[in-house]
């Protein structure tokens, strides 16, 4: 059965990912845009630069065509944040894009965002999986084949559409590039073989800011090592940096809705790490108090912040989703996630790998710090909590094992007592001297989750211990 997790739908290719099914699926946003209202406003269709994908993109403008909705197809590749702000930018009733974001490379997946240009909620994945189930997805008027004419009707329907300018634009107005350019900052860019090629070297090279790129030429396996934007898959732009005594590295995930950021001497920095770094240079720099809004899963370090700048903290479940209603109603001035998402007021309601980077460079250039230097005076300022995650591939096992744990918590772990446990989105300890874990099942991939976060890196490193025996079946 075809679900939506907490990012869209993503499967195998030549398994669930399949043309017929993408088809399906498209039928059922067809009727739940008509229900909606929306339909007659158009829809932005986007993709990445996985296999096929412009072909899987291609058959979604069909299909909706065929339901007598206007399609605009995106030229070339394009970031997924660059499709949520065609959505506002021209007022269109939705989007579908074809990308599986960070997943590997045998994967694809189809993203479907409201006329709002935000991922869609769970109300509304819910219509269309009500669709598919009911069959009735399939009722309408079946397109031609792949390769066979359309008809001129539909043809009207679809044209391509050039989304760049007001990308660009966009991201002008959010950044000081005045302040990279008057510091000298020069940056190695890394976007993973994925679709912020073409993006990301055109708004640096317009803004005359000095860059190299590595990946930049399309490869549908990504080099073997997956377009995610991990410590493990940083390796060379960590290196590129060193070499060329670049001010950063700054790297985004296939679809450049995720960030990461090697630091002038190679580290790569935990996205909890950089999410709290920049809520406090957009609080103190930059003069922001609407709020900061963090997922369930996301470091501490921004309840500190808050903190300190007295400014609310707006907590919600996984999922970027939540935090893009808060974009949207103005109620944060950052909204980030751990998993290397961040979006800002007056931005899209959707994450922004681009956006993220930019920022990050703004805030060396302007403080005149590396990143390494800017978190030590964080640390001074709010107290010190350091940041880990692991991913477990899922046996039945170590399934069951975590399910019994979530209905049974344990009442301490190793040698720590649990002082509070939650069991929301996930199973999460609390422990007194304000370290945490939580294990959670991903929405888009078989694995588990394993989130933790201590004052000292000794107590991190010992609760990541002890959770890797749970999760293996050694014992708590």
């Amino acid at each position: 059965m075809i679900k939506f997790g907490t990012s869209g739908w993503r499967a195998i290719l030549a398994e669930e990912f399949t043309f017929d099914n993408v088809r399906l699926v498209c039928h059922a946003i067809a009727r739940t845009l008509d229900e909606s209202g929306f339909a007659n406003r158009g829809v932005a269709i986007g993709y990445d630069t996985r296999f096929l994908s412009e072909r899987f993109a291609a058959e979604a403008a069909r299909v909706l065509a065929g339901h007598g909705i206007r399609c605009v197809v995106s030229s070339s590749a394009i970031p997924t944040p660059a499709v949520s702000h065609a959505v506002r930018h021209h007022g269109f009733g939705g989007a579908i894009n074809i990308t599986a974001s960070h997943n590997p490379a045998e994967y694809n997946g189809l993203k479907f965002s409201t006329e709002k240009g935000a991922p869609s909620p769970p109300d509304v994945t819910r219509k269309v999986e009500a669709f598919l189930a009911s069959a009735g997805a399939v009722e309408a008027p079946m397109e031609a084949p792949m390769g066979a004419p359309m008809g001129a009707p539909a043809d009207r329907l679809v044209e391509s559409g050039d989304f760049h300018e007001p990308y660009f634009a966009q991201l002008a107005s959010l950044v000081r590039f005045d302040v990279l350019r008057k510091a000298g900052v020069k940056l190695a860019v890394d976007p993973r073989w994925g679709a912020a090629r073409g993006w990301y070297d055109a708004i640096l090279a317009r803004q005359q800011i000095p860059f190299s790129m590595i990946h930049d030429h399309r490869d549908v396996l990504y080099g073997g090592e997956g377009p995610d934007v991990s410590e493990r898959t940083l390796k060379e732009l960590s290196k590129t940096v060193v070499e060329g005594r670049f001010t950063l590295g700054v790297a985004t995930d296939g679809d450049a809705d995720r960030f990461g950021v090697v630091d002038a001497d190679g580290t790569w920095i935990n996205p909890n790490l950089l999410l709290a770094l920049l809520a406090d240079y957009l609080a103190e720099s930059r003069g922001f108090r609407q709020g900061l809004g963090r997922t369930y899963a996301t470091t501490g370090l921004i309840d500190a912040v808050a903190r300190h700048y007295g400014v609310p903290l707006r907590q919600t479940p996984v999922g970027f989703k939540y935090l893009g209603e808060q974009i949207l109603a103005e109620e944060v001035f950052l909204a980030g996630e751990e998993s290397a998402g961040m979006s800002m007021i007056g931005h899209v309601p959707e994450k922004d790998g681009l956006l993220a980077g930019l920022l990050a460079a703004e805030m060396v250039a302007a403080r005149g710090r590396s990143i390494a230097g800017l978190r030590d005076d964080l640390f001074a300022k709010v107290g010190a909590l350091y940041s880990a995650r692991e991913d477990f591939q899922v046996t039945a096992a170590q399934t069951t094992r975590l399910r019994e744990h979530m209905q049974s918590p344990p009442t301490a772990l190793g040698s720590r007592a649990v002082a509070r446990t939650t069991v929301l989105d996930g199973l999460r300890l609390d422990f007194e001297d304000g370290a945490w874990l939580l294990m959670r099942p991903s929405g888009t991939e078989p694995v588990v989750r394993y989130y933790v976060e201590a004052p000292t890196q000794p107590g991190l490193a010992e609760l990541m211990k002890t959770g890797r025996k749970v999760l293996t079946g050694g014992g708590a």
